[in-house]
């Protein structure tokens, strides 16, 4: 290795040399850096049209040269090299370059010239690197720029940087993913490097090193006699250029989207004959089943005609191999185009119905013309935005009407149980992109049935790699697919269905909930479940009230300048969700990020998964598009933890302990600064004084602490009571607890049903012994229910004093701490219930309208509960401060 001595001057005089999108944003961020572009140099312009590069380049008045070639013969055109030695260029950058360089243009500058290659030199050197990075199935990837040489990549490495290559990858994701955006990146690093004259030169090693020609469709075709593991990279190593394909019925086919099965997957399908193929593929709901000669299999999606027609490959029977589709006279109604279109000479497949010039009232004509001309074709206006040429439209119309479903089939491996008289069916994978999909290496765990410990099923464990293809799920629907383009209106529809689904699921729902989390069923029913439902209706109202404000300004005259803001989507959201409340937890977070049409990325906390799967199963039902919700089952320390890593995440919503959140904070801020709203611990203050209605405070204090098995964010930590009615209102209490029914929590007649895992009984049980150590009374309860399962006696302590470690930590549990005050010391009290490090909620008992106003004043808390406890609603702001977190849930202002 030795270090180029360079001249440290930003103003370094450099001529970009390539082409396409790529040489484009090289070029746009070379100028950021204050570099002088003294040349562009690429491709002459085809049919009419300029390459980006060199047309970015003409608009921003740098010389622009387009040389069909550049040597002859093997040798520079004097007249040609003539015109680039008279730019006085100092470097040659080439991010993308598909022509011939001469070695006197490649050498002439002081600096030198750099190269882009899309892989690991020198490995896979040669035209078609990122073909043969997935055809030879490496697990790394990545991109080397180099000193540019004479055309055969061997020249020394100035830098590197490297991928992980998804099991599913193609060529189009791996670069849009990490080659294309990191290369920009990489390659200005580079000329950072030379102006600083630090740039290494790192003689290529000779071990490892390969070379492939360039992929062409000639030699794409497919051999069949492989593995389902080779075969599967050959397909992706050429997707979507030059396509992989084979004989299928006398016809070359060419193959797209293929996806590994697992071991033994079976499916039910037509047969389909290939030549040269182990055995004959099946033509299945999901696509084209593909068999290697190893007996296992793979999955392709779409399939391509030598006329250039695609089709999804579960289509293969159905629409039929031919590329034309027959009409009959109903369906050439669809003909009205060319009333609407008169502008246009003749209405071909390639024409577009809006860069034909038609507008937002023609979309309403033409849903409306075929809908009188075609009765069995039912449009909506989205359907021809979002076919927008005359074969999409004409093909998507023909299925319509023949009745053919165009939405691929959900397919779900479900769990069946006959439970609480009926048959429940839980979905079990993990949830990336519009599919169940088993986690990677087909990792699992089982989820635990509080009530008696055994176990409900076998769940998908979500490894690192599942985080990050969820994550390019995500952004990929965000920034490229339909969710992006719907209107605001169209995604609230969606949120509205979605929640009449939930509504028909209701008692399926709940019943999973209870089964999964312990949650007393008629609880899980209208609160776990019914506030669930609510929340999706509130905000799918307010997908079309997101609005930003115009702002007077100074420099308003005399130019009438105007500022206004928008609010815009942040991108891909991920979401930590505790086991307390699994189902609506997930709808707090997760309702507000899709109505202002964001995409998520969701883990349910590991114990309590359940019904987040099956949330899943209803929003694919409800007609999201993919990659919008992802449902990833695991560990918080790696699928939490990488979701907080993760560069692509924008924000990330948690609900946990304060520790917890804590290192999420600082983890979401070292990898990308990204946005953050964290809902943790609590110790809620409940101030009751002398002048209340003492049956009120006695119910509400039960609920206050008792409500879902004390497993409630906001429950009254801690109870301090006017000294001249405390002891009657222990007594109350106590009467009240030893009437609580404790048993099964599908029984309608339960009260408290088990604490939701077994790591948190125990807890509750270690708590409550510390509490007996430090002094305070055990009025009742303080240990585990004698009987299968994880039930936990609702528990009662007085004479707890400040100091004592039950006064100051939250057991997450029923247990009820009680402390006196003195008679008519209000800002005594007030002290003692300000002095933690929380701040999630309190409340306050008395008849006094002036107290209760003074005291919900004082007290350091998120929300304050006068005279009631509990209420929460979706319309009402939900959040902390202090150690409880910041951001809010719910409301308006989430």
């Amino acid at each position: 290795v030795y270090v180029i001595i360079g001249k440290k001057n930003k103003s370094d005089l450099i001529a970009v040399i390539g082409q396409s999108v790529f040489g484009l944003e090289v070029y746009k961020e070379l100028r950021k850096e204050g570099h002088t572009i003294v040349g562009v140099f690429t491709i002459p312009d085809k049919d009419g049209k300029a390459d980006p590069l060199g047309a970015e380049a003409e608009k921003d008045g740098v010389n622009v040269f387009k040389f069909p070639r550049w040597r002859l013969k093997g040798k520079g055109i004097p007249e040609v090299v003539q015109v680039y030695k008279a730019t006085g260029a100092e470097l040659n950058v080439m991010p993308f370059c598909s022509q011939f360089i001469p070695m006197e243009v490649i050498d002439h500058p002081a600096h030198g010239s750099i190269i882009y290659h899309p892989s690991l030199l020198p490995r896979h050197r040669g035209a078609s690197a990122i073909n043969w990075t997935l055809i030879h199935g490496d697990k790394k990837g990545g991109f080397t720029v180099f000193w540019a040489d004479d055309g055969l990549d061997t020249g020394p490495i100035l830098l590197q940087r490297e991928c992980d290559v998804e099991p599913d990858d193609t060529v189009n994701t791996i670069y849009k993913r990490f080659l294309f955006p990191e290369g920009v990146k990489g390659t200005v690093d580079a000329v950072r490097l030379i102006a600083a004259g630090n740039a290494p030169k790192i003689v290529q090693p000779e071990e490892g090193a390969t070379y492939e020609g360039i992929q062409k469709k000639d030699n794409a075709k497919i051999d069949w006699n492989q593995s389902a593991q080779a075969l599967h990279n050959w397909i992706r190593g050429n997707d979507k250029v030059p396509g992989a394909w084979a004989e299928v019925d006398g016809q070359k086919v060419t193959f797209y989207g293929s996806s590994l099965l697992d071991s033994g997957a079976t499916a039910i399908g037509q047969p389909l004959e290939i030549p040269g193929a182990s055995q004959p593929g099946l033509v299945t709901k999901a696509g084209l089943m593909l068999f290697g000669n190893d007996g296992k299999t793979l999955l392709v999606k779409n399939l391509q005609f030598k006329d250039g027609k695609m089709i999804a490959a579960a289509r293969y029977f159905s629409s039929g191999s031919s590329a034309s589709v027959e009409l009959t006279e109903e369906e050439k109604a669809f003909g009205v185009w060319k009333s609407i279109l008169t502008n246009v000479d003749a209405i071909e497949d390639s024409t577009d119905f809006f860069k034909s010039g038609a507008a937002s009232m023609d979309v309403v004509r033409l849903v409306e013309e075929v809908k009188l001309r075609a009765s069995g074709c039912q449009l909506q206006n989205e359907d021809v935005y979002m076919n927008t040429t005359f074969q999409d439209f004409i093909q998507m119309c023909v299925r319509k009407l023949r009745g053919e479903d165009d939405e691929e089939e959900l397919v779900v491996d479900y769990v069946e149980k006959n439970i609480n008289n009926m048959t429940i069916r839980m979905p079990h994978q993990l949830f990336i992109n519009g599919e169940f999909v088993d986690a990677e290496g087909g990792k699992t765990y089982k989820t635990i049935n509080p009530t008696d410990g055994t176990a409900i099923c076998d769940v998908s464990l979500a490894q690192a790699s599942d985080v990050d293809r969820a994550v390019a799920a995500a952004k990929e629907a965000f920034e490229e697919g339909e969710w992006g383009k719907i209107n605001p209106r169209d995604r609230g529809r969606l949120l509205y269905k979605l929640a009449d689904l939930m509504e028909e699921h209701q008692e399926e729902l709940a019943t999973i909930e209870s089964m999964d989390s312990g949650a007393v069923y008629t609880l899980a029913l209208k609160t776990h479940v019914g506030m669930s439902i609510q929340t999706f209706r509130y905000f799918a109202g307010w997908c079309d009230k997101i609005q930003g404000c115009t702002i007077p300004i100074n420099q308003a005259r005399p130019n009438r300048n105007l500022t206004f803001t928008k609010k815009e989507p942040i991108g891909v959201c991920a979401i930590v969700i505790p086991w307390n409340y699994p189902l609506m937890m997930l709808a707090w977070k997760t309702a507000a990020c899709l109505a202002a049409g964001n995409t998520v990325v969701l883990k349910p906390a590991q114990v309590t998964p359940l019904t987040a799967v099956k949330f899943a199963e209803l929003a694919a039902r409800a007609g999201f598009p993919k990659g919008v919700i992802n449902i990833l089952p695991g560990s918080g320390a790696l699928v939490g933890q990488r979701l907080s890593d993760h560069p692509d995440v924008r924000k990330l919503g948690f609900t946990g302990s304060t520790e917890i959140g804590k290192h999420i904070m600082k983890s979401c801020a070292v990898s990308n600064v990204k946005k953050v709203s964290l809902e943790l611990g609590g110790k809620s203050p409940l101030i009751i004084f002398s002048d209340c209605d003492m049956d009120k405070a006695v119910r509400m204090g039960m609920s206050a602490v008792f409500f879902n098995k004390g497993e409630n964010c906001i429950a009254a930590g801690r109870l301090f009571v006017e000294e001249n009615i405390h002891d009657q209102y222990v007594k109350r209490v106590v009467e009240e607890v030893k009437k609580m029914k404790i048993g099964d929590p599908l029984d309608r007649s339960t009260d408290h049903g088990p604490q939701n895992h077994k790591a948190h009984l125990d807890k509750l049980v270690e708590y409550c012994q510390t509490g007996v150590r430090e002094g305070a009374t055990l009025v009742c309860g303080g240990k585990q229910v004698s009987r299968p399962g994880f039930f936990f006696e609702p528990t009662i302590f007085t004479d707890v004093q400040d100091h004592m470690f039950i006064a100051i930590e939250e057991s997450f549990g029923p247990v009820m701490i009680l402390s006196k005050f003195k008679s008519g010391d209000v800002d005594e009290v007030l002290r003692r219930a300000n002095a933690t490090e929380y701040g999630l909620a309190s409340g306050v008992f008395t008849r006094d309208i002036s107290k209760a106003l003074y005291v919900s004043e004082k007290l350091n808390a998120g929300t304050v509960f006068v005279n009631t406890y509990n209420k929460t609603d979706v319309a009402a702001p939900f959040g902390g401060f202090k150690q409880s977190g910041f951001g809010k849930d719910l409301g308006k202002t989430c």
